[in-house]
């Protein structure tokens, strides 16, 4: 696995060393090993997929606050998905900076999403599946969300969300409050 650091401390793209022969190839798509050796959190409490059916499907910006703060490995299995994160550490100095990069099943490529990141995505096709491993349970009671076009994160989406959940889309605005 090869890890290359994004701008946002902690978090990195991981790409996969593949070996490769006459039948195709193999590669390790996730080692506690190799994530520990660079301090990073290892443990996978469950696994999780999501599958959207049509192209333009926002689904986040999620998180969960403490004692809950999770770090996500995620991966698109199937088609390809604009992946975005954001630091909500408020002493980082890239505090409610965002990152986006492209995760697709042709690429093979993932994100390592530190503890006290929001998360979510658009698909860039139909018919996407994607792969989350999560370091803690879900708690639905520490469950949290920023609104995907808040004007104090300018993301900078590729497309605006045809498909989003009424939850996601009432997320309340920063510097508001209010949904």
């Amino acid at each position: 696995m090869r890890f290359t650091a994004t701008p946002l401390d902690g978090a990195f793209v991981i790409e996969l060393d593949r070996h490769a022969d006459e039948r195709g190839w193999f590669a390790r798509t996730f080692c506690r090993t190799e994530l520990e050796a660079r301090g990073l959190n290892g443990n996978v409490a469950q696994c999780n997929v999501s599958v959207s059916d049509r192209r333009g499907t926002l689904r986040g910006l999620h998180y969960q606050i403490a004692p809950h703060q999770e770090v996500k490995l995620v991966r698109c299995t199937a088609g390809a998905i604009h992946d975005v994160i954001v630091d909500l550490r408020p002493a980082s100095p890239t505090y409610l900076t965002s990152y986006a990069v492209t995760l697709s099943a042709r690429e093979h490529n993932a994100l390592y999403v530190p503890e006290d990141f929001a998360h979510g995505f658009l698909t860039l096709d139909d018919h996407v599946e994607v792969h989350y491993q999560m370091s803690v349970d879900y708690h639905p009671d520490a469950a949290r969300g920023l609104r995907w076009n808040d004007p104090a994160l300018a993301i900078a989406w590729p497309a605006a969300p045809t498909v989003i959940s009424d939850r996601d889309a009432s997320f309340p605005l920063l510097a508001t409050g209010k949904g």
